[in-house]
């Protein structure tokens, strides 16, 4: 009996020494508009608030990052923002707001719904590559609104000068006949 309970004590001892101290809520990240819409050749900003938590670990470490879309390759996450904005290291209680990515709707993209992610990795030293926080964002894109091709706009031009002339002419008749 003795020998059972001393197994299972070094047991839970040895896993308690062999798993890394959890540090996924040493930050809290969140999106001001996660929900974005544009049409093709628009560029999304997505600004962020990134919060170190309160405890007795010391600093957090913002080393890197991880981000991704569905659907076209051609839809292009920009993470500069977050490399540029957000600093390596905070301590507890700091806050930072700030353009955290970008994502680019090339010309040829679908109208659609697209849905991604966007995860801060690091931890509570400098060569941690833990998940401190993710946030999930939404790309509506609309469809493109119709755009006169070159022919329609000269149609359109000589129609309404042919009424200019019509409403010239009218005039000058009516006042050619009052004399």
């Amino acid at each position: 009996m003795k020998k059972t309970a001393l197994t299972i004590s070094m047991f839970v001892l040895a896993i308690l020494l062999l798993v890394p101290l959890a540090s996924a809520d040493t930050i809290n990240l969140s999106l001001a508009n996660p929900v974005q819409s544009g049409v093709a050749g628009d560029v999304l900003n997505f600004t962020a608030t990134v919060t170190a938590v309160s405890d007795k670990q010391g600093p957090v470490f913002l080393v890197s990052d991880s981000a991704n879309v569905t659907g076209p390759s051609s839809l292009a996450i920009d993470d500069t923002p977050f490399l540029l904005n957000f600093p390596f290291e905070m301590s507890a209680g700091d806050e930072v707001t700030d353009l955290l990515f970008t994502v680019t709707l090339p010309s040829d993209v679908l109208a659609g719904v697209y849905s991604g992610y966007f995860t801060i990795l690091g931890g509570l030293d400098g060569s941690s590559m833990g998940t401190l926080s993710t946030v999930d964002f939404t790309v509506n894109v609309a469809s493109p609104s119709a755009v006169p091709e070159p022919g329609t706009w000269v149609l359109m031009a000589t129609g309404v000068g042919m009424l200019v002339l019509l409403v010239g002419s009218r005039r000058q008749s009516a006042f050619g006949n009052a004399a």
